[in-house]
């Protein structure tokens, strides 16, 4: 059959009316226009087989025990923050998935209070992928209000829509992350005459977006301009979590309970000031410099605390994206067994303690101890060193781990200290 005479099988346009046409066995053709369409139908099959747990109308998704158990496989402690933040994650998300008909539940956003490098920005990356919504993470520090310098507040609105594969619907059920939240305090608490454009403007800019509005927002991100197309988003069902160190507020709480000063008032004992942000009340919050508006609209409020010695070996090991486990796989891609005895793993819990930077100071501890040896990784493998052994003296006192080799003549394993 000539080329001129083929026929779609599908739609039946000849050759001449279309771009391409592909022909298989028996003369059966198809043209390039019912590729496309076929291309499109596997892709909305795709989006309707890869849709977040949330459409499956199934509530038993968001039960807080769910939600709980799901962070104990990757959050060492925080007990009391991880059953808060469960609760209100949960209580967020059932308001979506089965709105009241005759009146409607307001939305309650969530503060995380406590040192950094204990788990706030992890807690709610977790649980957005325990939901499988998208998460977007902003610092509240690079903010200004609209029309200033820097970034606008309806930026953590685009940062969501961009990773929500600029899917509109998507991103009005992700989650906004918002840290450093403390450093835009106000310093006082009466109310500045001149413009603070990156603290007490910034909350007062958020104040809409958090309640829930629709805004317009640059698809591709930057400043805003006339000419600019824009995308507008409801972030009425956005739950926005702020976290911050809130550096001395449990200073300031344990003041309202230190007793006045003279005869026959009882001295406090000397305890540990991390207690007292289990007692945060909202007019805390605004006496270190939180406007009350922005305070009203964030009913959740919770705290982690700084990690002990035992917690930070835990995280070493147990989670299941636990730190050692990253480092051994890596080492296992050269063949080599990482083995780290438990002084080891006890000295790098105290160093990171000292450094006062909780679970991101395991990772600047291993990084800096196992650096040299991923360097000579190929070279230990191609001299027959099958695992690294790392004890505390090669922490402390800076000696040669052990390396073991396997014979290549008897299958025998040997120690020796270097290569």
């Amino acid at each position: 059959m000539p080329e001129d005479n083929l026929i779609c099988s599908f739609c039946q346009k000849s050759r001449k009316d279309v771009t391409k046409m592909i022909v298989g066995h028996a003369k059966v053709a198809i043209c390039n226009e019912c590729i496309k369409l076929c291309n499109e139908i596997l892709a909305e099959d795709k989006e309707t087989v890869d849709k977040s747990k949330l459409d499956s109308k199934d509530r038993s998704i968001v039960s807080p025990t769910k939600i709980k158990e799901y962070l104990d496989q990757y959050i060492i402690g925080q007990e009391s923050a991880k059953t808060v933040m469960a609760v209100g994650v949960a209580n967020h998300y059932k308001r979506i998935m089965a709105p009241p008909k005759d009146f409607d539940i307001d939305k309650s956003n969530i503060i995380i209070l406590g040192p950094s490098g204990s788990g706030k920005t992890f807690m709610a990356r977790t649980i957005a992928k325990y939901l499988e919504v998208p998460f977007a993470i902003a610092d509240a520090t690079t903010l200004t209000e609209s029309g200033y310098v820097g970034e606008d507040v309806e930026n953590v609105v685009q940062k969501l829509y961009a990773n929500a594969g600029s899917d509109k619907k998507l991103a009005e059920k992700g989650i906004v992350f918002i840290d450093e939240i403390d450093k835009i305090c106000r310093k006082t608490e009466n109310t500045s005459i001149t413009r603070d454009v990156s603290g007490e403007g910034v909350q007062q800019g958020l104040l809409k977006i958090v309640e829930g509005t629709e805004c317009r927002v640059p698809p591709q991100g930057g400043r805003k301009h006339p000419d600019q197309q824009m995308v507008t988003i409801d972030t009425t069902n956005i739950l926005f979590i702020v976290g911050g160190t809130f550096n001395d507020l449990e200073k300031q709480i344990k003041n309202k309970h230190t007793p006045g000063i003279g005869y026959g008032q009882k001295l406090l004992a000397d305890d540990n000031p991390e207690q007292y942000l289990s007692e945060v009340e909202p007019e805390d919050l605004i006496k270190f410099g939180l406007i009350p508006e922005f305070v009203g609209r964030f009913s959740v409020v919770t705290h982690v605390n700084t990690l002990t010695e035992l917690q930070l070996v835990q995280i070493l090991t147990q989670p299941k994206n636990a730190l050692l486990k990253q480092y051994q796989y890596m080492f296992e891609l050269d063949s080599i067994k990482l083995t780290l005895t438990q002084g080891a793993k006890l000295e790098i819990a105290r160093r990171a303690k000292k450094l006062k930077t909780n679970a991101r100071g395991l990772k600047n501890i291993l990084d800096k101890l196992l650096l040299p040896f991923q360097f000579d990784a190929d070279e230990m493998k191609n001299k027959g060193v099958i695992e690294l052994k790392i004890d505390e003296d090669v922490i402390i006192k800076s000696t040669d781990p052990t390396l073991i080799f396997k014979d290549s003549k008897d299958g025998k394993i040997s120690k020796k200290q270097s290569v």
